[in-house]
């Protein structure tokens, strides 16, 4: 094989590996999924649910389970968090969600940084947001890309992938189960 040949089989193949890492689900594919999520519903009353924190090679760093206490007043939304980890340590975060005209919801909580954006289609829920991570002394911000699946009226998964500057450093696992 000759040199050129070799340099463009080797950009082709960059540039697949790049766009490929780039590539990201889209909400819009969940649109006819079912059961259809409506987020007010769902979050509405008390949720338990059960997590893990993996690190980049997929290692439980953290287990943990978070008792959610929600509710609605119109297009607005309280979900109170009391996280309980397995090493006894707790933390509590309380989101509160705004619905758009447009459908879509924004979030705030004390350890996000600015706003949370999100949006709904069929069984699916898609949230970015910037949280306040501490650890070991020091705080991080880290962007969340956060996306929850209903699977039955009673139990959502939520996946949600964290990075920082792009570079990922771990995912958080969540199953919640509808009292």
């Amino acid at each position: 094989m000759t040199r050129r040949r070799i340099l463009v089989a080797a950009a082709i193949a960059t540039s697949a590996l790049i766009l490929g890492g780039c590539a990201s689900q889209q909400i819009d594919a969940y649109a006819t999924e079912k059961p259809v999520l409506d987020l007010q519903q769902y979050f509405n009353g008390t949720l338990d649910a059960y997590g893990v924190f993996t690190d980049r090679s997929g290692t439980v760093v953290k287990r943990f389970t978070v008792v959610m206490i929600c509710n609605w007043n119109g297009a607005q939304g309280v979900l109170d968090e009391t996280f309980t980890y397995a090493d006894g340590s707790t933390q509590k975060r309380i989101w509160k969600l705004q619905k758009q005209a447009d459908g879509r919801f924004t979030g705030r909580a004390d350890d996000v940084v600015g706003e949370a954006l999100g949006e709904s289609r069929g069984n699916a829920f898609h949230w970015a947001y910037t949280l306040r991570l501490p650890v070991d002394g020091k705080v991080y911000e880290v962007q969340f890309d956060d996306w929850m699946y209903l699977m039955t009226d009673k139990v959502m998964l939520n996946k949600a992938a964290m990075s920082k500057f792009g570079v990922r450093l771990g995912e958080v696992t969540l199953s919640f189960v509808k009292r």
